[in-house]
C-alpha cells in the first residue's frame, strides 16, 4: 500500500541550512553532559516545528552520521506503515496433503511461515485449534514446517553481537518465528513441599525441563544467579541452585540454547500437549508445488505489531518487519532484497542527498547502521504530515506513561512520543515533543561514546527545554 507523495520543499530546504544552523546548547543540557563526561562533539541534537518551513530551534552536529541503536526502527515501522498500510497482517497458511478420516490425517500436515512476528504460544495454540477443528487428531505422516520464504537462514551466534546468547533480544529472524525462540520460565514457592514449582511455556519436544527446585531461606536478592541454571545442554534445562521463599512468583525468560531446532520443538510440545498423536516427525521441508491451503492463520494488523516493536523496542519483531519489507517489494526475504527496499523507498519519500541512512537489519541492533539527526528529522517531519501519522504517533513510548519512557516523566510534566534507543557506547531518543504554547516539535538526541548511558539526564534536559516555548 503506498500513499501519494508529500510535498516537503519547505523542509528539504529548511534542512539544506542545518550545517550553518549550529548553536550553543541549553544551559541545563550542556551542565548535564558535563556531569555525565559525554563531551560535546560526542552528541547530535536537532529540535525543528513538526510542520516544517521554519529555521532549526536548535541544531548541533544535525549532518554527523552516527549510529542511532533502536532509533533505527522508526525508519523501518514508518516505511512499514507506509508501504504495506496500517491494515497489512501477515499470513500462516496450513496444508493438509491426504485424506481425513475419523480423526486421522492420513498423510502430511504442512505449516508455511511467511514471517508473522507474533506467533507467540497462545496463537500457536489457536493455529492447532484450527488444525483440529479440521477433525484432525492424529497424523500418520510428518508435520513439516516450511520456513523458505525468508532465504538463507543460517542461524547466526546468538552471542556474537554482545555475548549474551541467553537475552531475548538476540533472536535472530525466521520465517516461522515462534514466540521469539524463547522459553519462559515461571517459579511459584510451596512452603509446605519446600519446593518452588516450575513451569515452562511453551513445552519443548524431546527437552527435559526440571518440575521444581528446592526453597531456600533468607532475602531474594539475586534469584537468577541463586538458581545456578544450566541451559547449555538442548536437551535438558536443569538448575542446581535454589530459589529463596521471600522472592514470590517469579518470571524468566531465556532464549533457548539451539535456537535452529525451536520451532520443531515448539509445534512438536504443543501438539503433545495437545492430546494429539503423530507418527511420523516434527521435521523441516517446503510445502509440495499445487497443495492448496485448508486455511490461513493471521497476525494482528501492522499497527498493532509496531506498538510492541516501538514501545518495546522489540527488536526480532523490527527485523521481522524489515526482511518483510524485501519480501513484499522484492519478492525476496533477504537483507539484501530489505536494505533495497528501504533505499528505494527512503529517495522516493525523503529524498536523495547527503546523508543517506545505512541500513543494516532495521531493529537498531548493529554496529554497522547511520543516520544523521538531519535526515532523521526530515523522516519524522515527513510522517508528521502522512495519512498513517497516527498510527506511528501510537505506537512510541510517552513520557511517564508506558513502554521504555515508563519511568520517565517530563518536570514540565508536557507530553512527548520518544523512541529510545540503547547499545553499548550509544544513547539516544527521537520523535516528537509538544510545547507549552502548543505547538509540537520533532526532537532527534543520540550519543556516541563510551559514557553515552550517563547522556540520558542531557536528552531529558532538552526534550524539557524544547516544551519551553
Amino acid at each position: 500500500m503506498r500513499f501519494a507523495p508529500l510535498v516537503c520543499l519547505a523542509a528539504a530546504a529548511l534542512f539544506s541550512i542545518g550545517a550553518a544552523a549550529q548553536q550553543i546548547l541549553p544551559p541545563d543540557v550542556d551542565a548535564a553532559l558535563i556531569r555525565a563526561k559525554v563531551p560535546r562533539d560526542a552528541v547530535t541534537m536537532l529540535v525543528i516545528d513538526a510542520e516544517g518551513g521554519k529555521p532549526p530551534r536548535l541544531a548541533w552536529r544535525s549532518q554527523v552520521p552516527v549510529n542511532p541503536a533502536s532509533i533505527m526502527k522508526l525508519v523501518t515501522t514508518y516505511a512499514g506503515l507506509d508501504l504495506l498500510g496500517p491494515a497489512y497482517a501477515w499470513t500462516t497458511p496450513v496444508y493438509i496433503d491426504g485424506p481425513v478420516s475419523n480423526g486421522v490425517l492420513n498423510g502430511n500436515l504442512y505449516i508455511k511461515g511467511q514471517g508473522d512476528p507474533k506467533m507467540v504460544v497462545e496463537r500457536l495454540w489457536l493455529l492447532m485449534r484450527r488444525v483440529q477443528g479440521l477433525g484432525i487428531r492424529t497424523v500418520t505422516g510428518d508435520i513439516v514446517i516450511d520456513r523458505s520464504a525468508f532465504e538463507n537462514q543460517s542461524e547466526p551466534d546468538p552471542s556474537a553481537f554482545d555475548g549474551e546468547p541467553l537475552r531475548p533480544y538476540n533472536a535472530s529472524p525466521d520465517a516461522l518465528l515462534i514466540n521469539f525462540k524463547s522459553v519462559v520460565m515461571t517459579f511459584v514457592p510451596d512452603r509446605q513441599a519446600q519446593t518452588a514449582q516450575v513451569s515452562f511455556e511453551p513445552s519443548l519436544a524431546g527437552v527435559a525441563m526440571q518440575p521444581s527446585v528446592p526453597l531456600a531461606g533468607g532475602e531474594c536478592g539475586d534469584y537468577r544467579g541463586n538458581l545456578r541454571a544450566d541451559f547449555s545442554d538442548p536437551a535438558r534445562i536443569r538448575f542446581n541452585g535454589s530459589y529463596a521463599a521471600a522472592c514470590g512468583e517469579k518470571t524468566w525468560a531465556v532464549a533457548y540454547a539451539d535456537p535452529r531446532s525451536y520451532g520443531v520443538r515448539a509445534v512438536g510440545g504443543m501438539w503433545s500437549d495437545m492430546g494429539n498423536q503423530l507418527k511420523g516427525q516434527v521435521r523441516e521441508g517446503r510445502v509440495p508445488a499445487g497443495l492448496k491451503p485448508a486455511f490461513e492463520a493471521s497476525s494482528p494488523p501492522l499497527a498493532e505489531v509496531i506498538r510492541d516493536i516501538n514501545k518495546y523496542s522489540n527488536n526480532v519483531m523490527a527485523q521481522q518487519l524489515f526482511l518483510t519489507l524485501g519480501l513484499q517489494q522484492k519478492s525476496r526475504g533477504t537483507l539484501d532484497a530489505a536494505r533495497t527496499a528501504l533505499r528505494q523507498w527512503w529517495n522516493d519519500r525523503i529524498g536523495t542527498g547527503e546523508g543517506q541512512p545505512v541500513f543494516d537489519n532495521g531493529s537498531g541492533l548493529s554496529r554497522d547502521e547511520r543516520i544523521t539527526a538531519a535526515e532523521l528529522a526530515k523522516m519524522l517531519v515527513h510522517a508528521w504530515r502522512s495519512p498513517v501519522m497516527p498510527e506511528l504517533m501510537s505506537s512510541l513510548p510517552a513520557t511517564g506513561v508506558d513502554g521504555t519512557l515508563r519511568k520517565r516523566a517530563l518536570r514540565s510534566g508536557v507530553a512527548a512520543h520518544l523512541k529510545t534507543g540503547s547499545l553499548r557506547d550509544v544513547a539516544g531518543v527521537a520523535g516528537f515533543v509538544d510545547g507549552e504554547s502548543g505547538r509540537r516539535y520533532v526532537l532527534v538526541a543520540i550519543a556516541n561514546h563510551a559514557n553515552a548511558a550517563a547522556a540520558r539526564p542531557a536528552f531529558d534536559a532538552l526534550v524539557d527545554w524544547a516544551t519551553q516555548d
